[in-house]
Order: C-alpha cells, then sequence, then structure tokens
C-alpha cells in the first residue's frame, strides 16, 4: 500500500459525536439538536483554550464542562438527563460504513491506528461498545502528553509509536482543523467531510476529501 499506518481521529470520524443526544431525542424535545451542537462546540474550545493555557484537563471532564454548559444554556433542557446523556457518549454509535473499511484496509495489511483528544478510557469504551476495538494495533489518547490537536507533539505520538516518518501515514479527520494540523506535521490528510462544509485553512489543504470513509479503500 502507498501508505504504512492509517490514522483515524475519533470523535466525528470513526464515533458520531451527535449520537448520545440522538438517543434521548424523545425526552429532550425541540432542543435536542441545539444541545448536541452547543456541547460539541464547548467540548472542542474547552481543550484549545486549555493547551493553550498550558493547564491540560483531560477529555472526558472538558466533556462533561461542555454539557453542563449546553444544558444551562437551553433554559427548557432537563437537568436530570444529564447522567443518560454522558452515558450515552461514552458508548457512541460509529458510522455505518466504518466497519467494513476498516476491515478491508486491514486486510490490505494496513497497521491502523486512533490518535485522538480523547482520554483513554473513553476510547476504549467507544471503541469496544462499536465492535472495532480489534481492529487497531494502537488506541492513541494525547493523555500521554498532556495537551491537545493540533499541537505537533500530538501527531509525533504517531510517527514515534510506529517508528515510520510522516509522509507514510494516511491521517483520516472529519475536523477541517486537525487536517490543517495534521497537514502541517507532514501526514498524508483525508478530510471526511461528511456534512458538505465550506473549506477553511486554504494553505494548508488535505489531500483529499471523501464524503464518507469508503473513498478511502479507492485512494493510492
Amino acid at each position: 500500500m502507498a501508505h504504512a499506518v492509517y490514522v483515524f481521529d475519533a470523535y466525528g470520524t470513526l464515533f458520531d459525536v451527535h449520537a448520545a443526544v440522538r438517543r434521548h431525542a424523545d425526552a429532550i424535545g425541540a432542543d435536542a439538536q441545539r444541545i448536541s451542537e452547543i456541547w460539541r462546540q464547548k467540548q472542542l474550545e474547552y481543550s484549545w483554550v486549555r493547551a493553550l493555557m498550558g493547564r491540560y484537563v483531560d477529555f472526558w471532564s472538558l466533556t462533561e464542562q461542555g454539557l453542563d454548559f449546553a444544558l444551562t444554556k437551553v433554559p427548557d433542557a432537563d437537568p436530570d438527563l444529564r447522567e443518560r446523556l454522558l452515558d450515552a457518549y461514552r458508548h457512541l454509535d460509529c458510522y455505518p460504513e466504518v466497519p467494513k473499511v476498516l476491515t478491508a484496509l486491514r486486510e490490505k495489511g494496513a497497521r491502523l491506528a486512533i490518535l485522538s483528544n480523547g482520554s483513554p478510557a473513553m476510547l476504549e469504551s467507544a471503541a469496544s461498545s462499536a465492535g472495532i476495538a480489534d481492529l487497531f494495533e494502537e488506541i492513541v489518547s494525547v493523555d500521554e502528553i498532556r495537551t491537545y490537536k493540533t499541537a505537533e507533539a500530538v501527531y509525533e505520538l504517531v510517527t514515534t509509536r510506529f517508528k515510520v516518518f510522516p509522509e507514510a501515514v494516511s491521517f483520516q479527520s472529519s475536523n477541517r482543523w486537525d487536517i490543517a494540523g495534521a497537514t502541517a506535521f507532514g501526514f498524508r490528510s483525508v478530510w471526511l467531510n461528511r456534512t458538505a462544509q465550506p473549506d477553511e485553512y486554504k494553505d494548508l489543504p488535505p489531500a483529499a476529501v471523501l464524503p464518507s470513509l469508503d473513498g478511502l479503500l479507492t485512494l493510492t
């Protein structure tokens, strides 16, 4: 294969970050989508702010804090749903094509890994619940170095772990900012643009843009 190692971001790439709220949408009511969007926005915002300050807090704590903000921001939200939503986040659904694509890559001889802001327990729970944990050689969390993407040291975790140069790695993420960071580091970066978002960071373009992971199998 053209690339020895295929590395995947977790949240939004393999796992549907909105699945937790969707699972309890009936109980939440009309504000379900708004709560989910605020939750995700704050989860990421808190990671960037913490990284810039050099004051690391693990991603599960940021996930809890993001949900608390969302439930407070939306006045009609029922705070009693908090624990149910957090439990659902521990067991997010993966996207339908994920198991098939990962299995096919493994059969072609690729080495597979996750590189995520998620804390180790979060990643292990999500991967196990989705039935894909055994497909990965490594599940790598930024918790090892106590900072967040897009710090160069995060992407370096992959090259150090697999003992490869950046150009040997194909990196897949649904987050355009993550793709920018991976491109700057030297990975072949594939932007998984599931929701047809406009491009950003045009000085750091992806090698390819795909609507789902299915297209990854035909890339060279």
